[in-house]
């Protein structure tokens, strides 16, 4: 059963990549509880953050850029919580990260949720050093790691586009499995994380209800899109090389090598996390697929 929520004063919740595709849905459900929420972007201009100070939806824009230190201050002003998404495309995330944490403690902030992968441990590269560092500057705090998302199946995702286009789905994981996760799902946990009285104080690795290879996405997504979707299976140097058009190659090589990883088993999980933190299971990639796919069959 999920955490009790007893009666008590919403947080006020600053959410860092409010855009994003994890972020905007987490400001929608954090905006439901009743909470007050702060949607960082480097894009709020200071006509909108003072047309929109004292806001009837619970939810503010708040000017913030990881580059630019003068912006925290403010940003972080009276904010219990902070949802944290890491800057996208850095490749040392921790080296601004943890500076506005320091920051982002004095100020008064009880509570972090980080979002990581399920590819990056605690300690591991990239965020995974703001992971390690996280239990040393607050009392309170979570990190998710998410495996796979859904969503890169739809929208402008490279799998997306290249359902679209070739109606394949090219990757080098060969028969490896994968716990994809609905970003629906992602942001519930972190509302829940965010807002119960006890913070889990652990990190959560978040799946959907089954792990599956590329062949079994592909043949639900024919199903679901009345068209057929085929699993191209590359070698990781013809996956680099074929992603080199659309990426920079060392992020083509990175794609690749998780790739690689995905192929020797490292994502072929499930856990309970959704469920246990939520109440309810976590959505099926079938159901996700029914409501995304479905309107495109011609």
């Amino acid at each position: 059963m999920p955490t009790s929520q007893a009666a008590r004063r919403r947080p006020t919740v600053l959410v860092i990549g409010a855009s994003g595709t994890t972020g905007s849905r987490v400001v929608t459900q954090l905006a439901a509880l009743g909470c007050e929420v702060r949607t960082a972007s480097r894009r709020a201009t200071p006509r909108e953050v003072a047309r929109r100070a004292t806001p009837q939806d619970g939810i503010r824009p708040v000017r913030f850029d990881w580059y630019a230190p003068a912006t925290y201050a403010e940003a972080l002003r009276g904010a219990d919580a902070l949802y944290l998404v890491p800057p996208v495309g850095d490749p040392d995330p921790a080296a601004v990260m943890l500076p506005f944490l320091d920051q982002a403690r004095a100020a008064g902030v009880r509570r972090v949720v980080l979002l990581s992968s399920s590819a990056i441990p605690r300690g591991g590269p990239a965020v995974g050093r703001v992971h390690d560092a996280l239990p040393g500057l607050f009392d309170e705090w979570a990190v998710l790691r998410p495996s796979w998302f859904m969503q890169n199946f739809t929208g402008e995702h490279l799998h997306a586009r290249s359902i679209r286009t070739d109606g394949a789905i090219p990757t080098a994981t060969g028969d490896g499995r994968v716990g994809f996760v609905d970003a629906d799902d992602i942001a519930a946990v972190a509302a829940r994380a965010l807002t119960d009285r006890t913070a889990p104080n652990t990190d959560l690795v978040l799946t959907g209800p089954e792990a599956l290879s590329y062949d079994a996405v592909a043949a639900i997504l024919t199903q679901v899109a009345g068209r057929p979707v085929t699993h191209r299976r590359l070698s990781a140097q013809q996956l680099r090389d074929h992603l080199a058009a659309d990426v920079p190659a060392d992020f083509a090589a990175l794609l690749a090598d998780l790739d690689r990883s995905i192929a020797e088993g490292a994502e072929d999980r499930t856990t309970d996390t959704v469920e246990r933190m939520t109440g309810r299971p976590p959505r099926s990639f079938a159901r996700f697929a029914e409501r995304n796919w479905r309107k495109r069959r011609s």
